[in-house]
């Protein structure tokens, strides 16, 4: 059994926290990571900066910008990650980003950088389903990486069977249209069929639902629907601009979960 899979053993709604490496200062990833895992959260995403983050709202594109200028890359980022497991050793960690700088790092040196770091997942939101299939899922399964996929409300059925039969982490349900960090405005009845759908097809995984969640409030709702929720540009807006970035981190997981 994996990390992840463990996590979701615990008899509890599941915070996955999205943050930015690299932000609001280069070396605040590894703080931030630790200060979240001792405050609760029970997953962590570090989002790796690119300049064009298609699935991302403004506040993570700003994030990502400020960590392109503050020196964030793939090579320094595994840097900071080289003994994360010495500070961090059960929570599970996946790194969430785009293919195009993975693949100028290359997608056997990520793996095999993302394994050596402890690394349990990886989020590639723009990787076709049918390129993973054929061109990478041998080279995340020697490395031991999970892949997590993300589902949306256009999402055919037959699509997301197959999702749940490539991965053994969780399914990455998208609340609603549009990008990170905006306003859910879908009708209320027209989400909740949705998720009633999603859960009427009895998948083999759990349930992460995300896009929108932003406090306690939403956090507890979205959670009506799944084993957990994931939070990100909330979080980042917590971090921008305090004097103590690890302390600010700590704090938000505490708003929302205490």
């Amino acid at each position: 059994m994996n990390r992840i899979q463990q996590a979701f053993q615990q008899d509890k709604k599941l915070l996955n926290i999205y943050f930015t490496a690299g932000y609001p200062q280069l070396d605040d990833t590894v703080p931030i990571l630790k200060a979240l895992a001792d405050a609760g959260a029970d997953v962590i995403e570090i989002g790796v900066p690119f300049s064009d983050p298609l699935a991302d709202g403004p506040v993570i594109q700003q994030s990502s910008s400020v960590a392109l200028q503050n020196g964030m890359n793939m090579r320094v980022l595994f840097g900071q990650l080289k003994s994360v497991r010495e500070q961090v050793p059960n929570t599970p960690i996946l790194l969430m980003g785009y293919l195009n700088p993975v693949m100028q790092f290359g997608v056997e040196n990520f793996c095999r950088e993302a394994a050596a770091a402890g690394v349990d997942g990886v989020i590639l939101p723009d990787l076709p389903l049918d390129d993973y299939v054929t061109e990478y899922q041998d080279i995340f399964r020697r490395h031991n990486l999970r892949p997590v996929f993300l589902i949306t409300p256009q999402t055919a059925p037959e699509r997301i069977r197959r999702i749940d039969e490539l991965t053994d982490s969780f399914l990455y349900l998208v609340s609603g249209p549009g990008t990170t960090g905006g306003a859910n405005t879908q009708a209320a009845g027209v989400q909740e069929a949705y998720f009633e759908r999603i859960s009427d097809m009895n998948l083999r995984n759990p349930r992460l639902v995300g896009f929108g969640i932003s406090d306690k409030q939403s956090f507890e709702k979205a959670c009506q629907h799944a084993e957990g929720a994931i939070i990100g540009s909330a979080l980042i807006r917590a971090l921008e601009g305090a004097d103590d970035a690890p302390a600010a981190a700590a704090a938000f997981v505490s708003s929302v979960i205490s």
